[in-house]
């Protein structure tokens, strides 16, 4: 008589799940930042204008640097409108100029996953409180619409980017090893994530960061992010 075979560990139910929506037509408005889809009429010029003279910016892209405005204006007018990757300018509200682009990618509302990436922050962008509010933005975004991951890969020699997604409490997952050609070049990609169950503490972080008592009168910050994220993390990144 054959033995019953022992039970075999599955995944935790997911309780009355419906897949979440996927980003169309969203405009993000936060204290430092507007985001509005990507409009080649309304943001490649001056886009273009912020890039000028940064050809460093688009190293990790797929893309770019581009040799001229018409040239920049047709990649966003190829852009513009897709549903994934689902591409977002970014306005500083303190400059009031269009200073950066990013994109939702990999939307998989069934699976309840969605990723931020071809991020391009201009350099009068990055380092800025707008720029963590960017992402933070989307990020509210994506859980609030009911998604359950939300993802960040970048070039694993994309040391700043690697920082970046720590910072803003995003747990490492570990490196692909040879996942892409970009440019001809190998590309090892680094894979950050964070779950919804995460989120509501990852939120107040940022909230608390974002606050103006955290800035003081020259606009230098008490708490670091990193500082208020660490204890959400459930792993951090051993190349940092």
């Amino acid at each position: 008589m054959k033995s019953k075979p022992a039970e075999r560990p599955v995944g935790a139910p997911v309780e009355n799940w419906a897949p979440p929506a996927r980003p169309s037509g969203e405009t993000l408005a936060g204290q430092h930042v507007l985001l509005e889809p990507l409009s080649a009429e309304r943001h490649a010029a001056l886009l273009y204008r912020a890039y000028a003279g940064e050809d460093h910016v688009w190293d990790y892209l797929p893309y770019g640097p581009f040799s001229s405005a018409s040239q920049y204006h047709r990649w966003v007018r190829d852009s513009e409108g897709k549903a994934d990757p689902y591409f977002f300018a970014v306005k500083s509200l303190a400059q009031e100029q269009w200073v950066g682009v990013a994109s939702f990618l990999r939307i998989n509302p069934e699976a309840g996953s969605i990723e931020v990436g071809h991020i391009n922050f201009s350099p009068a962008l990055q380092r800025t409180p707008a720029a963590t509010e960017a992402i933070f933005l989307m990020m509210q975004w994506a859980f609030d619409a009911g998604y359950r991951r939300f993802e960040w890969k970048c070039d694993a020699l994309n040391g700043p980017s690697r920082r970046a997604a720590q910072r803003l409490g995003l747990s490492y997952e570990g490196v692909f090893r040879q996942a892409t050609i970009v440019k001809g070049r190998n590309r090892d990609t680094a894979w950050f994530a964070a779950v919804d169950a995460e989120w509501p503490a990852l939120k107040e972080a940022f909230e608390a960061w974002l606050s103006p008592r955290n800035f003081d009168a020259h606009g230098q910050q008490e708490e670091r992010l990193g500082d208020l994220t660490r204890l959400v993390r459930v792993a951090s990144d051993p190349a940092l």
